[in-house]
C-alpha cells in the first residue's frame, strides 16, 4: 500500500496529457467501430478474441472488411491497456478517493466492453448456424451504448485531471440551482437513449428503412406503412426532435446564468455547432443512401454530443464532488511543492 503521503490532489500534467491521449484514441475506437459497423463487417472473422487463430491474420491490412474489424479489436485492446495504466497511476498518486473509483470502474466497464465484443461474434448466427441473430444483435447493441460509458468515464478523469478543475477557484455550479444540474443529467439521459435507438437501428439495418428526409413521404413527415425496421427509424427521427430541444433549453438555462454563462462558454458555444454538423450527417446518410463515411461520422458526432453535454453536466457537480475534500490534503499539509508534476 503506498504511504498516503504519495497521494496528492495538485495538479499533475502528464496525467492531464495521458487522458488527453486516451479521449484522441477513443475517438479511434469508435470510428472504427462505427466504420465497422457501416460497411458490416462485424463478421469479417468468425473467431475471438484472435483474429482466424493470428493476431496479425493474412489479408487484413489489404482486405477493407478485415482492415476495419481488426483495427477495431487492436484499439479495443490499447483502450484496455490505458485503463490499467489509469487505475495504476490514480491508484499511486491520486488523492482523490472518487476520481480513483472512476478509474476503476473504467477498467471494468472496458473489460465488460470486449466480453461484449466477443460475445457479439460467438453468438452471431454464422457461428450458432440459426435463422436469427437477434442475440448477436443485442449484444452489438449493448457494446456500443458500452462505449458511450467508456467515453463518459474517460472525460469526467480528464477533467478531474485538468489545471482548471484542481487549481481554479472559480467553480461553475457553486451559483447553480440543483434544478439545472438535474435538467443536465436528463438531457444526458435522453442523448444515450437517442444513441441506443440508433444502434438498435443500425444493427437492425434499418437506417434506410425510410428513405426520404426530411419527410417520410411524399407531402407527409409519417410513413405510408408500419414495420419494426420503419418504427425504430421513426423513433430515431423523433428522438432527434426531442434531443435538440432539450438540448437548446439546457443550453438556453446555462447562459442565464451568470456564472455558468462564463465558466462554460465554450462548451455553449461548441454544443449548438455540433447539433448542427449532427442534423447534416443524418441527412446526409439518407441522401446518399448511407454512405458509410457520412453514417460512421453521424455515430461520432453523436457521441461528441453526449461527451460535451456530459462534460458542462459534469463541471456543475464540481462543488459537490470538492466536498469530498476529506480526500484531500490541507494546503499546509501538502507534501511537494506546487511545482511537483508526478
Amino acid at each position: 500500500m503506498p504511504s498516503p503521503s504519495r497521494r496528492t490532489h495538485l495538479y499533475k500534467p502528464y496525467f492531464f496529457f495521458f487522458c488527453l491521449f486516451a479521449l484522441v484514441w477513443i475517438t479511434m475506437l469508435l470510428f472504427a467501430g462505427g466504420f465497422t459497423t457501416s460497411i458490416k463487417a462485424g463478421m469479417a472473422f468468425l473467431d475471438w478474441p484472435l483474429s482466424n487463430g493470428s493476431v496479425n491474420p493474412d489479408g487484413w491490412l489489404s482486405e477493407s472488411d478485415k482492415m476495419a474489424e481488426h483495427s477495431h479489436r487492436l484499439l479495443g485492446m490499447q483502450i484496455g491497456l490505458i485503463s490499467i495504466a489509469l487505475v495504476l497511476w490514480t491508484y499511486l498518486r491520486e488523492s482523490r478517493t472518487w476520481v480513483r473509483r472512476l478509474a476503476r470502474v473504467l477498467l471494468l466497464v472496458v473489460i465488460l466492453q470486449g466480453v461484449l465484443g466477443g460475445a457479439r461474434v460467438r453468438f452471431d448466427r454464422l457461428n450458432l448456424l440459426t435463422d436469427h441473430n437477434l442475440l448477436a444483435q443485442s449484444f452489438a447493441v449493448l457494446h456500443a451504448c458500452g462505449a458511450m460509458i467508456v467515453l463518459g468515464l474517460l472525460v469526467a478523469i480528464t477533467l478531474a485531471g485538468s489545471r482548471n478543475w484542481i487549481e481554479c477557484k472559480q467553480k461553475p455550479g457553486t451559483d447553480v440551482p440543483d434544478s439545472l444540474r438535474k435538467l443536465g443529467l436528463l438531457t444526458c439521459g435522453l442523448i444515450f437513449i437517442q444513441i441506443l435507438l440508433g444502434a438498435i437501428m443500425r444493427h437492425a439495418d434499418a437506417g434506410l428503412a425510410i428513405a426520404r428526409f426530411p419527410l417520410a413521404r411524399e407531402g407527409s413527415l409519417f410513413p405510408a406503412e408500419w414495420n419494426f425496421a420503419i418504427g425504430i427509424n421513426f423513433a430515431h427521427r423523433c428522438g432527434a426532435v426531442l434531443v435538440t430541444l432539450i438540448l437548446l433549453i439546457y443550453i438556453q438555462r446555462l447562459f442565464s446564468n451568470a456564472t455558468t454563462r462564463k465558466a462554460l462558454a465554450l462548451g455553449l458555444y461548441f454544443i449548438p455547432f455540433l447539433i448542427s454538423l449532427q442534423i447534416y450527417l443524418g441527412a446526409l446518410t439518407i441522401w446518399t443512401a448511407k454512405n458509410p463515411y457520412a453514417a460512421t461520422l453521424h455515430h461520432l458526432v453523436g457521441a461528441f454530443l453526449l461527451a460535451s453535454t456530459w462534460a458542462l453536466t459534469f463541471l456543475l457537480y464540481r462543488p459537490l464532488l470538492d466536498q469530498t475534500g476529506a480526500n484531500y490534503l490541507a494546503p499546509d499539509s501538502r507534501p511537494y511543492s506546487d511545482s511537483v508534476t508526478g
